[in-house]
């Protein structure tokens, strides 16, 4: 039996039950753990990118995992690293609140929440003025956010909503007590104020989707769609490492980004090092007294990807799947194995080339196809999918899915102008769903550099009698301070990835380019708490130097830290032109409700593509055969 200190494989495999319960062990020996103490945080702690390239498959790699701990009884907090192979705590800090943040929200604080309202005399209060019995109100513990409130710095504070719960399969979503808020000393259990704005009539509208008599008679007309592969499917999977015709690269998990790629190639020449979608926000645009703190940061405040779910054949993925487990850790530090968190399948994707020649008489077509690699997880309201597309001819997509039930209020008759109505007198503030992208790229090998590449327009004259004429115009990005940049849609701009010292049969730097959405960015204004904090969502790009300490673009500790990340290790501005670089990429959905996205709302899609540009010297895709049958 291969125990972890002789095992030996890649740093970056999937991890084990046996290594989280290793990591407990440690840490439970060391005099870490006690009865208030739990895990906010733990993933793997990969190794610097360097170490990572260098390593032969005789190594024995040190796996390290990161695991911060809370003590709910003293809200004292530590980041520590532990290494499962030599079994030891490599490392040891405790957090400074008002400096540092807060650790994430954590399930144990969830559970409590309802209890600690109704212990508050004001709370109690304000429901029965509304003629509220407790029992019936559902409520979560959001994050803070930071504000102005000197008696909140350094305390772990959380501010509550309720939601009115008619019976048990109720959605509670769809009664929100609305001009209520409480604010909550999560460490001391007990409630800090409550604010109450007035009584406003609790919307009686169905949220209940799942009900049949809300859903109506099936359709009969939609027949069935079967998807099949006779030989089986054409990947292959081995503890996290996955190829696909000429695709190599390596599968991750972990509770805060969720699903990581790894090393990705193609024929065998570096493309990615590391993709990830590293963090998100869900700012809101309401300024009510309520309801004005309200931004999200799932991925940083509630490590969402711990929610990830168990997908199902027919249902969340369709065709030949591979599906592969996720392994975490519960707030206690056990494993907590998630089944069919990751599902790969392939995918027809229509016509990759295609020509009828009127000269030669040739007719030829090939299909596309492409690799799915997704992971679906709920957080509260929304349901988010993550989908990963690699296509035959050396595509790399991301689409994002953003589904389930959207926040609501409660709408008034005057109207509100920072919300939609979805249902009589129910109401959803609008609000945004930004993703950041992190990018390590490796074009070619390590030495990269960023190019903003538009089309420009040219005024009719010299040169330009007719005045169709256009060119292309390139602009290297330097340093970090050049390298914060916008999209511009109207210019068609893109950002080429270039490898300096390799060039095509052209003689053309190899590249691969970001080819953006150009939907908007952060609409918070420039002065405000969130724009501080999610810093990163005011520009489409950054580009930074590879730190391997430099991980999410708000920072390691977002729960009530007041702004970091990217601001901050920009200001360093160091260089980015043929250096080893980082791409922060800004993508998502402004999104004003309609009433056709109550009481489920259908998938809404997001995402970015990067693109070969003279990454090969002609159509990397000519080599795909045609397909069987008919078609030749």
């Amino acid at each position: 039996m291969t125990t972890l200190e002789s095992r030996t494989g890649h740093p970056l495999e999937m991890t084990t039950e046996a290594e989280v319960t290793a990591v407990r062990e440690v840490l439970a020996d060391a005099g870490f753990l006690g009865e208030h103490v739990r895990y906010a945080f733990f993933a793997p702690e990969e190794p610097a990118k360097n170490d990572v390239l260098a390593h032969s498959p005789e190594d024995r790699p040190d796996r390290r995992f990161r695991a911060v701990l809370l003590d709910l009884s003293t809200g004292r907090s530590w980041d520590t690293v532990v290494s499962s192979t030599d079994r030891v705590v490599v490392s040891s800090l405790e957090l400074d609140p008002p400096v540092d943040g807060q650790p994430p929200i954590i399930d144990s604080e969830f559970e409590f929440i309802e209890d600690v309202l109704n212990a508050s005399p004001d709370w109690l209060a304000a429901l029965e003025a509304r003629g509220i019995e407790p029992a019936s109100v559902r409520a979560v513990p959001l994050s803070a956010g930071v504000y102005d409130y000197p008696d909140e710095s350094g305390r772990r504070i959380a501010r509550a909503f309720g939601f009115q719960q008619d019976h048990e399969k109720d959605h509670a979503w769809a009664h929100p007590i609305d001009g209520l808020v409480a604010y909550v000393d999560l460490t001391a259990r007990s409630v800090d104020r409550v604010i109450d704005t007035g009584i406003v009539p609790v919307p009686a509208t169905s949220g209940n989707f799942d009900d049949p008599s809300v859903q109506g008679e099936h359709m009969t007309s939609l027949k069935p769609i079967e998807i099949t592969q006779p030989e089986g499917r054409s990947f292959t999977v081995d503890d996290g490492h996955v190829r696909w015709g000429k695709w190599d690269l390596r599968i991750g998990f972990n509770e805060r980004e969720g699903l990581t790629l790894h090393q990705i190639a193609f024929d065998d020449r570096p493309i990615c090092y590391r993709a990830s979608v590293a963090e998100m926000v869900v700012p809101y645009a309401d300024p009510a007294p309520v309801r004005f703190w309200q931004n999200y940061f799932d991925c940083g405040e509630y490590m969402f990807a711990r929610y990830a779910d168990s997908l199902q054949l027919g249902c969340d993925c369709l065709g030949d799947i591979h599906y592969v487990d996720a392994t975490i850790a519960d707030d206690l530090g056990n494993p907590k194995t998630i089944s069919n968190a990751i599902c790969m399948h392939e995918e027809d994707y229509g016509v990759l080339w295609k020509h009828s020649d009127i000269f030669t008489g040739s007719r030829e077509v090939r299909r596309q196809r492409r690799l799915v690699i997704s992971f679906f997880t709920p957080i509260g309201n929304y349901d988010y999918g993550f989908y990963w597309y690699l296509y035959l001819d050396g595509t790399i997509q991301l689409e994002v899915k953003a589904t389930g039930i959207v926040f609501t209020a409660a709408y008034p008759e005057g109207g509100n102008p920072h919300s939609s109505e979805v249902a009589p007198g129910l109401g959803a503030p609008y609000h945004q769903h930004l993703f950041s992208a992190r990018l390590d790229m490796t074009v070619d090998g390590p030495r990269n550099a960023v190019e903003e590449v538009e089309a420009q327009r040219m005024p009719m004259g010299e040169g330009n009698p007719y005045g169709n004429a256009f060119r292309q115009s390139r602009t290297r990005l330097r340093s970090e301070s050049d390298a914060q940049r916008a999209s511009n849609q109207g210019a068609v701009r893109t950002w080429h990835i270039v490898n300096p010292d390799k060039q095509n049969a052209l003689g053309q730097d190899v590249a691969y380019a970001l080819h953006p959405e150009g939907k908007a960015t952060l609409l918070a204004d420039d002065a405000s708490s969130i724009a501080a904090r999610a810093a990163f969502a005011r520009n489409t790009l950054w580009v930074t130097a590879y730190d391997p300490a430099q991980r999410y673009p708000a920072g390691d500790f977002v729960n009530q830290n007041a702004g970091a990340g990217l601001p901050a290790w920009t200001q360093a501005d160091r260089p980015v032109d043929g250096e080893d670089i980082v791409l922060w990429h800004t993508f998502g959905t402004t999104h004003f409700p309609r009433p056709e996205d109550w009481p489920i709302m259908p998938v809404d899609y997001t995402g970015f593509t990067l693109k070969p540009v003279g990454f090969f010297d002609r159509n990397p895709a000519l080599d795909i055969p045609p397909s069987p049958g008919t078609c030749h």
